[in-house]
């Protein structure tokens, strides 16, 4: 049965899983890269900069399923952009012309535009309906498969908070970033509703893999 997925979703010690001060120049705010060095140091984070070399082991392979069974995803306006994107008609998303979702996506926001086909077959479909609405329409694009919830943080707290995610995984990252978008916020005893699995890395951080119980 397909299920509704969060992938790679990093997060900080202090649970943010964005810093303060996001902008076009910085679109982590004050955490930078800190929450995607793991990331970047595997051979399929070198790969997708065009770059040779890469750590292999738990970090990479788990990097692999980033697009197995993913029929579309559905994330949030700061995802998507900067703070005041929709001002800029000629904003198209950070991964320029040949994006890296290869599926239609849902953008939630409150400022609808036309659908935007980019090479690949990515097709964005910017919406402001609630998560459930959003959620339904993005199954049925997904003819079947997976749908990934890619954030940012506000959006997978919604899904969280309305019971919608059946897997999750997180990647808690040693670092401490004191400020920003804390996931976890509201979603007291959220763990009762998962099987969680813990899986330390060499490279410090720790996957984090819920499953909904039942």
């Amino acid at each position: 049965m397909a299920q509704t997925r969060v992938q790679h979703f990093s997060i900080s010690l202090d649970g943010f899983g964005t810093g303060e001060g996001l902008s076009q120049e910085a679109p982590f705010g004050h955490a930078g890269q800190k929450l995607h060095q793991w990331m970047f140091a595997t051979r399929w984070g070198k790969t997708m900069f065009g770059q040779a070399g890469g750590t292999r082991g738990v970090d990479d392979a788990i990097l692999r399923t980033f697009d197995v069974g993913i029929g579309a995803e559905i994330m949030g306006s700061n995802k998507f952009g900067y703070p005041g994107w929709q001002d800029d008609a000629g904003w198209d998303g950070w991964w320029g012309e040949d994006q890296p979702f290869h599926t239609p996506v849902f953008v939630m926001t409150r400022h609808k535009r036309a659908p935007l086909a980019m090479e690949g077959g990515t097709t964005f479909h910017f919406t402001d309906a609630p998560p459930a609405e959003v959620l339904a329409m993005a199954k049925e694009a997904a003819g079947g498969r997976d749908v990934r919830i890619g954030g940012g943080v506000r959006t997978l707290r919604a899904f969280l908070a309305e019971g919608l995610i059946d897997h999750m995984h997180l990647v808690q990252v040693p670092v401490v970033l004191g400020r920003g978008q804390r996931l976890w916020d509201g979603l007291e005893g959220i763990e009762q509703r998962y099987d969680i699995e813990l899986t330390p890395s060499p490279s410090g951080v720790v996957h984090m893999m819920f499953t909904r119980k039942g």
